[in-house]
């Protein structure tokens, strides 16, 4: 089991690994074994997620996932196959998790009685630098 949430678990059969050369320096290593692993998961057709959640999940994980539903995590920065596949199911465990999180709803709040005098204090600044910009007034034009 994926421990996602303290409330969501996902069984490793739920979840897909494949294995292929990875990139980048190593040498030989890289040129001979399959240590990159790409864990893929069916979001759209999981039974261990309630619809609610999974509807979330895919809105949230929108560039993630694949048409048909499909979350792709890809691993290959360590050497090992082992180490890149607990790697893949952490970043896994946690992009799950901050899709199924519910923001939580703002509070509204209110300006403080200084914040509010604090603002028309600024206003009534402005507003008498643009007044010494205007042109001066003529007494017969009053």
């Amino acid at each position: 089991m994926v421990r996602v949430t303290p409330e969501v678990a996902i069984p490793l059969a739920e979840l897909e690994f494949r294995t292929s050369k990875a990139s980048g320096p190593g040498g030989q290593g890289v040129n001979t074994t399959d240590s990159r692993v790409e864990l893929r998961f069916d979001l759209a057709g999981s039974p261990s997620l309630p619809p609610a959640a999974k509807a979330r999940a895919l809105r949230r994980l929108g560039p993630r996932v694949d048409s048909r539903g499909v979350l792709r995590v890809v691993a290959q920065a360590q050497r090992s196959q082992l180490a890149n596949r607990r790697a893949a199911v952490e970043r896994f465990a946690e992009l799950l998790a901050g899709a199924l999180a519910t923001p939580r709803a703002r509070q509204p709040t209110r300006p403080t009685r200084a914040a509010a005098s604090r603002r028309v204090e600024t206003k009534r600044r402005r507003s008498a630098t643009k007044r010494l910009r205007e042109r001066p007034r003529r007494p017969e034009d009053d």
